[in-house]
């Protein structure tokens, strides 16, 4: 993954709604916005669900169970060849969440780099030990576990010399700003000395933005070519457009956080600091022999052409050798 700035990765995840046509649409979308990678979701009912899961937003019109939502929206094999086909010829990394071992042997076939862990699935070490023998790195949501559970599952990624990354989530859709956990980010980093990053679904382009200034190294993000569009992740997404403006957003915070400014060294500023401080000047006509008071005194641009204004109180009390227009600027030869 690219340590100079933030791993930006966008999440298609179930905003296709099984149509394949608006899937390679989101890819061909998603290539000129600046992202790095593109996630989905494998789902595989049979694998994955039952009659008996229950619908976290009951959303559908045309479903009855989460079970027939999960076959009418899922993909063969081939077709998610032809996905991360599509992915790879536009230069984004496909990224895909398996809810199923039988899910990480179709993405073993389709050579994925790396897995993408949901929330949900933190806590399911069969699946985890079924990736940790690809040897490939994980991606880790912690969004609907505690410390405590995390513990388990980072000491058991670690037995199995995984290489992995946390990121701080909400399960919220979408998530209100006292949910954000921006305070987790450094704690996970202190935690488990790891790389941590920030997985979103406020619907803002500003919650990711500031979790780049707050040091998330990856940031990832439910995409949607309109709010309104069917779906459970819609409201809780970020449109193209958006993604465009956080994508040039975070580059320039990652830019300042790779620059950081030595407040020792000024010198760069000399030109512009004779410009703009200022010299002591007279504010009335003086005479020989008068004392300078404070109410005698004004600063005026630019630097260097009489006693530095910084400077005034050494020169309080002490008396004019020579005379001063009003406006005129003070120098030490004029003074005893």
């Amino acid at each position: 993954m690219n340590s100079i700035k933030p791993y930006i990765i966008a999440e298609i995840a179930q905003a296709h709604d099984g149509s394949l046509g608006i899937l390679h649409s989101y890819i061909d979308a998603l290539a000129s916005t600046g992202v790095d990678a593109i996630k989905f979701q494998m789902h595989i009912a049979e694998a994955e669900s039952s009659l008996q899961e229950p619908f976290r937003v009951n959303f559908s019109y045309e479903d009855k169970t989460r079970l027939d939502y999960w076959k009418r929206t899922s993909f063969t094999l081939q077709q998610w060849k032809d996905i991360k086909k599509h992915c790879d010829e536009v230069g984004l990394e496909f990224i895909c969440s398996p809810f199923s071992n039988l899910a990480i042997d179709w993405l073993e076939e389709l050579n994925v780099k790396c897995y993408k862990i949901g929330s949900g699935e933190v806590n399911n070490l069969l699946m985890l030990s079924k990736i940790a023998n690809t040897g490939k790195e994980v991606i880790l949501s912690s969004g609907m576990s505690s410390f405590e559970e995390l513990d388990e599952t980072v000491d058991f990624l670690k037995q199995k010399n995984v290489k992995f990354s946390i990121l701080q989530c909400t399960t919220s859709y979408p998530t209100s700003p006292e949910n954000y956990g921006f305070n987790v980010i450094q704690e996970l980093k202190e935690r488990y000395g790891v790389t941590v990053g920030f997985s979103d679904h406020s619907s803002d382009i500003s919650t990711c933005i500031a979790a780049a200034a707050l040091g998330a190294e990856i940031l990832e993000f439910h995409v949607v070519f309109h709010k309104e569009m069917f779906g459970p992740d819609a409201k809780s997404s970020l449109t193209i457009e958006e993604t465009k403006t956080l994508v040039a957003s975070v580059k320039k915070i990652s830019t300042a956080m790779q620059n950081p400014v030595d407040k020792n060294d000024n010198s760069k500023y000399f030109d512009v600091k004779q410009i703009f401080e200022k010299s002591l000047a007279v504010n009335k006509d003086l005479k020989i022999g008068d004392t300078i008071t404070f109410d005698d005194l004004e600063a005026k641009k630019p630097k260097g052409h009489g006693i530095s204004a910084n400077a005034f109180e050494t020169i309080l009390g002490k008396k004019l050798i020579t005379d001063k227009k009003k406006w005129d600027f003070l120098n030490y030869n004029d003074l005893a």
